[in-house]
């Protein structure tokens, strides 16, 4: 086994024997019945990274959390499965991504159409997210998720469009024969419910036949080429928030499943194909002696190596740079979500940030105080440390799956989707009771926020009852008429989201829901989060269904798998008890107290339809499409270094140890002058790279890809140029050697003028 400075270590040592012993256990390059193919298969995969600076993120509607930087970038990744070259077929998009958005998939269809007819459209796409809360935000159509973003981002938007498009592209190119295997098995401690108290008070009975209050099952799809018995993709499905990463966090992240994502991506590659010539560290036991020995080398010739000032460049030498570089041959492993709505990563629990004793169970608060109250990942209290924790407990059991997977899917490939008003859908209870779901409304509960970020100071989760001051606000904006407070009771209407409509609407009324079928795997699309129980409750719903009117076709051995957060975003779903309770998941339920029963009712159709071979469904009502009337933010108007220098021009360079060389586990920074990375998200390329001396050459071998670099742009205080800082936290399993770290960017000196790029290196330094 090769292993590489790719993979994350919390312990190098223990999961390294991990790895070996299941490489060993479970070769992962043939599947012994997979040389014929069931279906045809494709994977692709492509840069959808947003504007690294100035942009709110989407997630946590905090105002001061915008964007400085990159931690690593985040794609979109796609499978393509199809019977045949003319026979059904659907394409499943994850993208690292707070959710999908309605706007989003309206743009993306129409390209689609316009390269491929009919082939790919709305019944048979599912774009789905995989709700980091450290992405760029604006891409939403609807005002409620565009206020903390001041507006529409046009930059974000199209940034989404366009790797959703072409890694569908790049997955179609890639279709040939091929063999889909399933596993499944449970993760551990990757997530714990954040409202425990609202879980209490669903029925003990129905309680009783789970063993924990959170779904700890993984389903992953593993996709192997028919001819050469090569793995080309796997896709896992499992629910836990992307809140690893916290509300103060400004640098671009997927959060623990992009991490998973590239974590997986890159053991696969480095244990399956050949990168070249490599320079090894020395083995262990040398003496002091001769420890300096093989250090004083390095430290003579990296002294040598002096900074290059700022030096022009062209529009696509960043991607030369990559130590990845993308030509639709890569490995995809895609980590998705599913019914997360009261899961959270921090596992360690919440407590109170002043006293440190556990918060209110009820309420989440601290003696009433609602942003003392803050849940502890892993590695607490870095939540670097704890996205790589929660990122690696996923990628380790996605591992396991992928190379002990035998089970094969075979069967017929379908899909069925319909568009529903959910203001004001009938609904049948038992004892033939009637009931509507309302026009969208949030309660004061939303407004109180989770543990993994607060929300507004004076709110908890769990109010039932608005204050005078925030009442006459809520007026000013948008009195609630009657009926939407009867219908949301025992939720009170802090906004009315679904009856405001001024400058546009604040909130989705139509959303679709989508039901795909791999042989006896069902992906059901939601568009929102399901908490646990209400997304057990779904998946139990729609199986009974399937086969109670399949004639057998479906059985006990029926998978169903929720993805959350896909095709468009609606927020929360709670079980119609937790909803009584109205914590944040259930304040943030929109559609009133009935709104998962909707759900399993509507969804049922479907299935009922998929089962009986029923095509003809009513479609429903199209969704608007309000890119004309969004509110748009400018873009940078220019920038110039300061006088005498050149953009990418060191400010600060590497400053050495006092040993002359780093440690594993050291930082070396630099720190350049640069302009606003707005200007070119260097799709497919970078802004930070690290270079290794091998012979006379220089060659990448980290990048902004890469979760051990980080990007962090900013603008100097004392001088109010922008600046643009590397730092490299040199992974345990790093080689020995010489290094430096280099830069890319792009300026324009007026809104109107061409961009120009630009790149710089370090001096120098020694790893040893």
């Amino acid at each position: 086994m090769i292993w590489t400075s790719k993979i994350p270590q919390q312990n190098s040592t223990l999961l390294s024997l991990i790895i070996v012993t299941v490489l060993v256990s479970f070769p992962v390059t043939r599947s012994d019945d997979s040389s014929n193919g069931e279906y045809l298969i494709g994977v692709g995969s492509f840069d959808m990274t947003g504007p690294a600076a100035g942009v709110n993120m989407m997630g946590y509607a905090n105002m001061d959390q915008n964007t400085a930087g990159v931690h690593f970038r985040l794609r979109a990744r796609t499978f393509i499965v199809a019977e045949s070259s003319q026979g059904p077929r659907f394409a499943f998009v994850n993208l690292d991504a707070g959710m999908a958005s309605q706007l989003v998939n309206i743009k993306v269809l129409d390209k689609l159409k316009s390269r491929f007819g009919n082939l790919y459209t709305e019944d048979n796409v599912a774009i789905s997210g995989i709700h980091t809360h450290a992405g760029p935000g604006g891409y939403l159509q609807y005002l409620v998720y565009t206020v903390t973003s001041l507006g529409f981002v046009q930059q974000s938007f199209d940034a989404i469009v366009n790797a959703i498009v072409q890694s569908i592209v790049l997955a179609h190119r890639n279709l040939k024969p091929g063999s889909i295997f399933i596993n499944q098995g449970d993760v551990v401690n990757a997530g714990i419910n954040r409202s425990p108290s609202a879980y209490l008070l669903n029925p003990a009975e129905e309680r009783a036949r789970y063993p924990k209050d959170v779904d700890t099952l993984m389903t992953l799809l593993k996709f192997v080429d028919g001819g050469s018995g090569k793995s080309i993709g796997a896709f896992s499905w499992f629910a836990t928030h992307g809140t690893s990463m916290s509300k103060d966090n400004k640098l671009i992240s997927g959060d623990n499943k992009g991490a998973a994502a590239r974590f997986f991506e890159d053991w696969f590659t480095t244990t399956n194909t050949s990168t070249g010539a490599t320079i090894s560290s020395p083995p262990g036991n040398y003496s002091y002696h001769q420890i300096m020995i093989f250090k004083l080398p390095l430290i003579k010739k990296a002294e040598n190596i002096k900074a290059m000032g700022g030096k022009p460049c062209g529009k696509t030498t960043s991607r030369k740079f990559k130590v990845r570089k993308n030509d639709g041959s890569l490995f995809v492993g895609a980590f998705c979500q599913s019914n997360v709505g009261d899961v959270t990563p921090n596992v360690l629990g919440a407590f109170c940030t002043d006293s440190g004793k556990p918060c209110d169970f009820t309420h989440s608060s601290c003696h009433g105080n609602n942003q003392l109250c803050l849940g502890r990942g892993p590695g607490y209290p870095d939540e670097i440390q704890s996205t790589k924790i929660i990122g690696e407990r996923q990628f380790l059991k996605a591992a396991y799956l992928f190379t002990s997977a035998t089970e094969q899917l075979t069967g017929k490939i379908d899909y069925r989707h319909v568009y529903l008003d959910f203001t004001n859908i009938e609904v049948d209870l038992e004892g033939n009771k009637k009931v509507k779901t309302c026009p969208a409304g949030l309660g004061p509960g939303f407004a109180a926020g989770t543990t993994d970020g607060p929300g507004v100071f004076g709110f908890q989760q769990g109010d039932q009852k608005i204050n005078s001051t925030w009442r006459r606000l809520r007026d000013s904006l948008k009195k609630p008429s009657q009926y939407q407070v009867n219908c949301q009771q025992p939720k009170a209407v802090l906004l009315s989201t679904g009856e405001m409509f001024v400058p546009y609407a604040w909130a989705p009324a139509i959303v679709p829901i989508q039901m795909l079928r791999l042989g006896k795997l069902i992906i059901l699309s939601v568009p929102g989060e399901f908490t646990t129980m209400a997304g057990r409750r779904l998946r139990e719903a729609v199986k009974e269904t399937l086969i109670s009117n399949s004639n057998g076709e479906f059985d006990e051995d029926t998978r169903i798998v929720i993805a959350g957060l896909t095709n468009t975003y609606s927020q929360y779903i709670a079980t119609f008890e937790e909803y009584t309770q109205q914590r944040y998941e259930a304040a943030s339920t929109l559609y009133g107290p009935h709104t998962l029963s909707a759900y399993i009712q509507e969804f049922n159709k479907l299935a009922k339809a998929m089962a009986r071979g029923d095509k003809d469904l009513p479609k429903g009502p199209l969704p608007p499409d309000l890119s004309s009337v969004q509110i748009r933010l400018g873009d940078p108007t220019g920038d110039s270094p300061p006088p005498g220098t050149k953009f990418g021009d060191i400010k600060e360079d590497v400053s050495l140890p006092k040993s002359g060389s780093f440690q594993k586990g050291d930082r070396p920074t630099a720190t350049f002058w640069s302009a606003n990375p707005r200007y070119d998200l260097l799709t497919e390329g970078t802004y930070a790279v690290v270079e290794m001396l091998q012979g006379k050459h220089w060659v990448p071998v980290y990048d902004d890809d890469d979760f051990s670099l980080f990007f962090k742009w900013n603008v100097d205080t004392s001088s109010l140029y922008g600046t643009a800082t590397i730092e490299w936290e040199i992974p345990t399993d790093a080689n020995s050697g010489v290094y430096r770290l280099r830069h890319f960017g792009s300026a324009k000196e007026t809104r109107d003028s061409p961009n120009t790029y630009f790149t710089g290196t370090s001096s120098g330094f020694a790893v040893s």
